[in-house]
């Protein structure tokens, strides 16, 4: 690649963070995970049924992965054929696409705002929104807890995963990842409809976030200098029964000296999670406040990286 194609693409990558830092998802424009989405539950529909539910899982799995990269090959190998612009332009549109820091950070302030504004139903419903857990009984401690776990794991999920294979193959393995975390969120749980049918996915997207989820956890370290936080990486990043979600977890538990963990009911069956950290103090707004700021300076030095990484290397 030439200096002055390079010099395109990270301006194109540049652009579209910025973007997302002051909009967020673009809520009245056509997105592609909405679509993913709708294939995966079409997919699901027609397919998680009768006999063989694993491999129809698998199947399904690998092929919808396997034609979003190839689209996505395909349409970036086009675009570059037509000029550097449109290339540069596409570029920067699915970057923009593949990111949800703002998202992220967004809702889990406003489980704190609506819960300390409107009451503890009402925060209830807000946190809801974002993770996956039964909400209809947890109080104000649990919620905050919740919400501030789901912006640590998410932080790797929705930023730094994304950009990290973007890294490694650009607009076709970003839109990959995103097509495995979304069918790891549909479908990759462990209960009587899924647990044979999303295992495949929930395999892929625990192996496509590994070294992501730990990438994640040491720039949170670094960026906070908490020794604390590196500390608690390795004390605790392997308890979680996630491979991946303990990682950046504990690097926030070390961060803000808390403790997250605990049982909660998903689906409607309890489950047991262990204890990530060790202070049980309360949490205050202050503590999300300072998760954003954790939150926004990895994703600054994640673009940073990424820039060096694929294009400034390249020179």
């Amino acid at each position: 690649m030439s200096a002055d194609a390079s010099l395109l693409m990270v301006c194109a990558v540049v652009v579209a963070y910025l973007l997302d830092l002051i909009f967020g998802d673009p809520m009245a424009l056509p997105h592609p995970i909405v679509y993913f989405g709708k294939t995966i539950s079409f997919c699901e529909k027609r397919m998680n049924k009768g006999s063989y539910r694993l491999l129809k899982g698998a199947v399904v799995a690998v092929s919808l992965i396997g034609m979003v990269y190839l689209l996505f090959y395909l349409l970036m190998l086009i675009s570059g054929k037509i000029s550097l612009l449109a290339g540069a332009v596409l570029t920067g549109l699915f970057f923009f696409y593949g990111l949800a820091n703002k998202t992220l950070i967004r809702e889990g302030v406003a489980v704190f705002r609506v819960l300390e504004n409107d009451g503890l139903e009402a925060g209830r419903r807000q946190l809801s929104r974002i993770v996956g857990r039964d909400t209809s009984q947890l109080g104000e401690q649990q919620i905050k807890k919740a919400a501030l776990e789901t912006m640590a794991e998410n932080l790797s999920d929705g930023v730094v995963a994304p950009v990290f294979w973007f890294a490694l193959s650009g607009v076709p393995g970003m839109m990959a990842y995103k097509m495995i975390n979304t069918l790891d969120s549909m479908i990759g749980y462990k209960n009587d409809r899924y647990i044979y049918f999303g295992r495949v996915a929930a395999y892929i997207d625990d192996v496509a976030n590994y070294f992501p989820a730990r990438l994640t956890a040491i720039l949170m370290m670094l960026v906070s200098g908490s020794y604390r936080a590196l500390v608690f990486i390795f004390k605790f990043g392997k308890k979680h029964s996630s491979p991946n979600a303990g990682y950046p977890e504990a690097a926030l538990a070390g961060v803000l000296n808390v403790r997250f963990g605990g049982p909660n009911v998903y689906h409607g069956k309890v489950v047991d999670k262990p204890f990530i950290g060790e202070t049980d103090r309360p949490l205050i707004y202050r503590d999300v406040k300072k998760t954003v700021a954790v939150n926004q300076a990895v994703t600054a030095v994640c673009i940073v990286m990424c820039v060096i990484v694929r294009y400034i290397i390249q020179w």
